[in-house]
């Protein structure tokens, strides 16, 4: 067996380098591997690694191009040109015809400069020898594109129908028929033909929104579109109006992307649980095989060398944010140390102060010290007394003036006074603002009868609700006080292993009971707090304690990136239709182009992954909860395609072109496959969602599965781009 990797440089790529990276590390060792790039600077360092695999690994270098290049700037070429053209492109590329260098690729920024700039040089060079197409060609192209074409230039960018690059352009350019094509940068390492002469018009590209400089193995790849083998003796790279030379375009050293594969690490570590492994211990011999000199972390190193701990805990973030973590003690009832004790609502009358006595003798209460001792060696308790004994505590529950409740005990026990009313000298009652308030009482004066029969009653009542008894209603000449127990109202506070509720006591902080009996307590105080892979899986609950991936870390492993997560997340909710899941899987890849005037981060699957994921951001699966290349909006478009093929065009804009419509459909049937594929849970809702994918991909076909018009015989003869300037 024979597996071929072309362009392996793809190993550094952010989006796919982990497919090639795991495929090359995983192939079976009876599978003979092939590597072919020309744009990697250290091929010895690729050979080392698949050397540490276990091939025998030869490398073949061959440095001598078919075609070699030259360089020209042809602005400066001393060809007349018509005072009409005035534009600097149109200048530049009929001076390159002129010159024999066509035909012509240009590499544009973007789609609408591509668009703009192959318009503009169909309208200003001459056109000696127009391209005739033929009635399915010009159907498969439209109108605008059939007049470019008829001037035999073109633009080439992913927004054109499947039919209309595969099926006119290419085949066209592959003839050299075209003079000039104008493609954009995106799809530099995608295009599979040559032209005579390379250019570039800017020097960056955008992608979704973002601005990135082109790199030099980049610029290689384009350079590499120079000369068409068997045809041109020399391939040109013509210097424009930028700095971009054939000097900058030069082989980029190869390093691998930096991501983690979490889909296919969450399958292997699935298998290893079910043939009696441990999980993490799979999943780090993986990561051992990839092209790196630097281990990879997964997170689970050291709690793999020490798996039996005290605290049970299976990452290495996680070990170390318990060890630095610090437990609340107290000091109980009985002078011993109590673990993060139980706090719960107690009636004041049940809750105890702790009184302590050092070893001179002098007792007080623990809130009363000034410096908090770091233990207790020189410290011991003196004994419990009632909290309604201490004033302390007492003056802060409520309103009103502090006083003794009963002093024939051991304790005087404190409560508190309101003054509830003013007696005048006529008899009559003036009830005091907060009385008021509480009976809901609308007037301020009222009769001594109503004052015995109603307001205190409603007093009485009001209190008791609010843990505050009632001891009796004290009359004097001018005025009438209440004087209150507040034994029945409640204190959140600890109660200790006896049961005894505790308000003051001793508190310290101390490193966890499990790590006080642990011998790798200071491995563990090593440890780095950072999240480590293992530790977001443990977060989003792809993996239990054990490393053995969940439910939701299954649906994972059946997907790319994060695709899963948004499919797990969606199957979850069980109010989530599977008929309208089937087609928001379509904006798992739509990015921004769909979303029109919406927000591109809308729709029911996002919701869902707010609710699973929150707004986490996790680079290469989720931004703000989302999958990354997620996009709201294609849903709509592909379920009125399914119904209707020749509704396609009605969607089409100037920002979304019928090839991304003919992309978003590949891409959607292809997570339809992919969900069809997978392997089986014993879930209902899974089972329904493959059989549901299994009745779309029957009743739609590929884009790509056209009948493409054959070239015209005329179209496949050789052509002369040269112009004759006067």
């Amino acid at each position: 067996k024979l597996l071929i990797v072309d362009e392996y440089q793809m190993i550094g790529d952010q989006d796919r380098g982990l497919n090639y990276e795991l495929a090359l590390a995983l192939a079976p060792s009876n599978t003979q591997l092939l590597l072919l790039s020309g744009s990697v600077a250290n091929p010895q360092h690729v050979v080392k690694w698949l050397s540490g695999l276990g091939r025998n690994v030869e490398l073949v270098q061959h440095h001598h191009r078919p075609v070699p290049l030259e360089e020209i700037a042809p602005i400066h070429l001393p060809h007349q040109l018509p005072r009409e053209m005035r534009s600097y492109w149109a200048k530049f590329t009929a001076k390159s015809l002129a010159e024999g260098l066509g035909p012509i690729l240009l590499f544009a920024p973007r789609r609408r400069a591509a668009e703009k700039l192959a318009q503009e040089l169909s309208m200003q060079l001459p056109n000696p020898n127009p391209l005739k197409l033929n009635e399915d060609q010009k159907h498969v192209v439209g109108d605008r594109m059939a007049k470019m074409l008829s001037c035999r230039i073109a633009y080439h960018h992913s927004g054109l129908s499947y039919a209309a690059r595969a099926g006119v352009i290419e085949p066209l350019a592959k003839a050299g028929q075209l003079r000039i094509v104008v493609a954009t940068m995106g799809l530099a390492a995608g295009i599979n033909f040559s032209l005579r002469s390379v250019c570039l018009v800017g020097d960056s590209y955008r992608r979704d929104y973002q601005e990135f400089p082109i790199n030099p193995d980049e610029l290689l790849q384009m350079f590499g579109r120079a000369g068409r083998r068997g045809i041109d003796e020399i391939g040109y790279v013509l210097v424009g109006g930028n700095s971009v030379r054939l000097r900058d375009g030069h082989p980029a050293r190869l390093s691998r992307s930096g991501m983690v594969d979490w889909n296919a690490l969450l399958a292997i570590m699935h298998t290893a649980s079910l043939n009696g492994k441990n999980p993490y211990s799979e999943a780090v011999r993986v990561q051992e095989r990839l092209f790196t000199t630097k281990p990879i972390f997964l997170g689970v190193e050291n709690a793999m060398k020490n798996p039996h701990t005290p605290c049970k805990l299976g990452t290495d973030a996680e070990r170390a944010r318990y060890v630095k973590k610090k437990v609340r003690q107290i000091l109980n009832s009985e002078g011993e140390w109590d673990y993060d004790p139980v706090v719960q609502e107690v009636p004041m009358e049940r809750v105890s102060v702790p009184v302590y006595q050092n070893r001179d003798g002098e007792t007080l209460y623990w809130w009363k010290l000034k410096d908090t001792p770091k233990d207790m060696t020189d410290w011991s308790i003196s004994h419990l007394q009632p909290a309604l004994s201490v004033p302390d505590i007492v003056s802060k529950l409520g309103d009103g003036r502090l006083c003794v409740l009963d002093d024939c005990g051991k304790y005087k026990i404190y409560g508190k006074v309101l003054s509830a009313a003013d007696r005048l000298h006529n008899g009559k009652i003036i009830l005091s603002k907060w009385v008021r308030r509480m009976t809901q009482w609308r007037g301020r004066q009222v009769s001594d009868g109503i004052w015995q029969k109603r307001i205190q009653p409603l007093i009485r009542k009001r209190m008791d609700q609010k843990g505050a008894q009632v001891v009796k209603f004290i009359e004097k000449k001018n005025s009438i006080d209440v004087l209150l127990n507040h034994g029945k109202q409640t204190l959140n506070v600890p109660t200790d292993r006896h049961g005894i509720a505790l308000w003051g006591a001793a508190v310290r902080k101390v490193a966890p009971s499990s790590c006080q009996t642990c011998n790798i307590v200071d491995t563990c105080k090593t440890l780095s707090i950072k999240t480590g892979t293992a530790m977001l899986w443990r977060r989003l609950k792809l993996i239990d304690a054990d490393g053995i991936p969940t439910r939701r870390g299954r649906v994972v492993s059946f997907y790319s990136h994060g695709d899963g997560l948004a499919v797990a997340a969606a199957l979850e909710d069980e109010s989530y239709p599977l008929n309208d899941l089937i087609y928001d899987m379509a904006n798992l890849h739509a990015g921004h182009r769909f979303s029109r005037d919406e927000n591109r981060w809308s729709g029911r699957m996002a919701m869902r992954c707010h609710d699973a994921y929150g707004f986490q951001n996790i680079a290469g699966y989720l931004e703000n909860g989302i999958p990354t290349q997620y996009g709201f909006g294609a849903e709509f478009i592909v379920m009125d395609v399914h119904s209707n093929g020749l509704n396609k065009y009605k969607w089409v804009t100037d920002f979304l072109g019928a090839g991304d419509i003919d992309r978003i459909i590949i891409e959607w049937r292809s997570l339809l496959r992919q969900t069809l594929h997978s392997p089986a849970l014993e879930w209902e809702r899974w089972i329904h969602f493959k059989e549901l994918a299994r009745k779309i991909l029957d009743e739609t076909e590929s884009p790509t599965l056209k009948d493409l018009p054959p070239l015209e015989y005329e179209q496949k003869q050789r052509v002369n781009h040269a112009l004759r300037m006067r």
